[in-house]
C-alpha cells in the first residue's frame, strides 16, 4: 500500500463530509494538516482526487473510484471490530481439545454438554489420537489442551490431575468356562487366554508391556486392537481377555457381562488430567473450559461419582 492507513481515513472523512473544516472538527486536526495530507496523497496518486466547490470539496473520478473502494475497507474493518467486540462479550471463540477415544467417550463427553449449555458460543474441536500425538500437537500449538494419561516427562506443559484409572483384565464368563474346561487352572488364565491389548503405539500399551516384563508375566498369543471400546467389544463376545480401564466397563462387571480376572500384581495407576502449553497467553474460551471442568470433577466427587449423564 502507497499510502499509510490514516491517510486513507483522513480522505475517506472528508470525501463523507464534503467540507474540509467540517472535517477537521470531526477529526480534531486543523484545516491546514488535512489539506497538506490531502495533497501528499494526490501527489503519491498521481491524480487529482478533489476539486473545490462553493460549498466545500467534492470527488473527482479519480476520487470517486478510490472512494469506493477506500469506503468498502473501512466499513469491512467495522464489520470485523464489531464482530469482535460482540465475540468477547458473548464468549465466543474455539477450543481445540486432543484426546484419546476412550478418554473422550468416558470422561469427557459427560461433561460437554453441560458445557456447551453454559458457553454456547464457543466452537468446540476434538482431535482423537494418542497420548503421545496429543502431547505433540500441544507442543507444536495445533491444539488448546489434551486429556491425556501423565508421561514420565512432560517438557514445558503443565499438567492438571484429574483422577487416577487402573487397569484390569477381563474376559466373558464363557471364554473364562471354556478355559478351565481345557483344564487351565485360575491362577494361570492370562498365561494361556488370547490376550487382547491396545496396540503398541499406545502409552497405555507401553505401561502393561512393562508391567507384563517387569512382573516375568508370559502370554500365549496376543492380539493389538485400535481402541478401548473396541477392547472391551471384543472381550464381551468371548474373543479373549482384554487389558481395560477398570472403571470403563464397570457396567458390564456389574451384570455380569464381563468377569474380573485379578492379575497376579497389582496393576499401577495412572494419573489422568489435563495438558496445556505453560508460559503461553490462554484464550478466554480454554479459561472458561478449565474453570468449568475442574468444577465439574468437585462436584462429581461430592457426588461419590453418581452424577447425572448429562
Amino acid at each position: 500500500m502507497i499510502q499509510n492507513l490514516s491517510s486513507y481515513w483522513i480522505f475517506y472523512t472528508v470525501a463523507n463530509a464534503g467540507n474540509i473544516s467540517k472535517a477537521a472538527r470531526e477529526l480534531y486536526i486543523s484545516q491546514p494538516a488535512i489539506s497538506k495530507c490531502i495533497q501528499k496523497l494526490e501527489e503519491g496518486l498521481e491524480c487529482k482526487l478533489f476539486s473545490r466547490s462553493s460549498r466545500g470539496v467534492v470527488l473527482t473520478d479519480e476520487g470517486t473510484l478510490l472512494y469506493s473502494h477506500v469506503k468498502d475497507a473501512f466499513e469491512t474493518l467495522s464489520l470485523g471490530e464489531d464482530r469482535l467486540k460482540r465475540s468477547i462479550e458473548l464468549g465466543v471463540g474455539r477450543l481445540q481439545i486432543g484426546v484419546s477415544a476412550a478418554l473422550c467417550r468416558h470422561m469427557l463427553l459427560p461433561c460437554l454438554k453441560e458445557f456447551i449449555r453454559l458457553n454456547p458460543y464457543v466452537r468446540i474441536s476434538i482431535n482423537c489420537q494418542s497420548t503421545n500425538e496429543t502431547l505433540r500437537l500441544i507442543e507444536e500449538n495445533r491444539i488448546d489442551i489434551g486429556l491425556i494419561g501423565r508421561p514420565a516427562t512432560l517438557r514445558g506443559i503443565h499438567f492438571q490431575h484429574l483422577s487416577d484409572i487402573e487397569a484390569t483384565f477381563v474376559a466373558s464368563a464363557d471364554y473364562i468356562r471354556n478355559l478351565k474346561k481345557r483344564g487351565v487352572p485360575e491362577d494361570e488364565i492370562l498365561e494361556n487366554a488370547t490376550l487382547m491389548l491396545l496396540d503398541k503405539n499406545n502409552m497405555s500399551r507401553l505401561c502393561i508391556d512393562d508391567y507384563l516384563q517387569r512382573n516375568q508375566i508370559s502370554t500365549a498369543e496376543a492380539i493389538d486392537i485400535s481402541n478401548m471400546d473396541l477392547l472391551i467389544d471384543f472381550a464381551r463376545i468371548g474373543v479373549g481377555v482384554a487389558c481395560v480401564i477398570r472403571s470403563f466397563v464397570q457396567k458390564e462387571l456389574s451384570n455380569g457381562t464381563l468377569v474380573e480376572i485379578p492379575p497376579p500384581v497389582p496393576i499401577p495407576c495412572r494419573e489422568v488430567g489435563f495438558a496445556w502449553r505453560e508460559n503461553s497467553g490462554h484464550s478466554r474460551s480454554l479459561q472458561a473450559f478449565i474453570r468449568f471442568y475442574m468444577n465439574y470433577m468437585a462436584a462429581d466427587k461430592e457426588n461419590g461419582g453418581e452424577k447425572e449423564d448429562l
